[in-house]
């Protein structure tokens, strides 16, 4: 289901952090987020309209300083977009559902799972233990 709010909308339901990140596509500071080192199992949610993105069975630690995982709950759980900014070329992870910011794509995961690493700010995802 599609999330359609407006900025105004989601500056009253987010921290101005959280919208700094999901809505302006910010990013937090590396090895400070909230889910990097977590290892309970359960469900990863968009922080802005709960649409589940990630399944902490693809959770796993590259390394990076953000929380990486090597697969999405499905393909329609998000959308990538090319990203030019700050003079680079990735991948944008975008959410399916409200469009927010999740993070970015990067072809250096484990190749035994695809080869694909899911860049993940932690304040882009609320997380449900199982």
């Amino acid at each position: 289901m599609k999330v359609d709010k407006t900025a105004s909308e989601w500056k009253e339901i987010l921290s101005p952090e959280e919208y700094r990140v999901l809505r302006e596509k910010g990013t937090e500071r590396a090895f400070t987020g909230e889910y990097y080192l977590n290892k309970d199992t359960g469900i990863y949610e968009c922080r802005a309209c709960g649409n589940e993105i990630f399944h902490s069975e693809h959770k796993y630690d590259s390394g990076c300083g953000w929380p990486s995982f090597t697969h999405p709950v499905s393909d329609a759980a998000i959308e990538v977009k090319m990203d030019y900014s700050h003079g680079m070329v990735r991948e944008e992870i975008l959410c399916a559902a409200c469009g927010s910011h999740l993070g970015h794509r990067f072809p250096d995961g484990p190749k035994d799972q695809g080869g694909i690493r899911y860049c993940i700010n932690s304040i882009s995802m609320g997380f449900k233990k199982k």
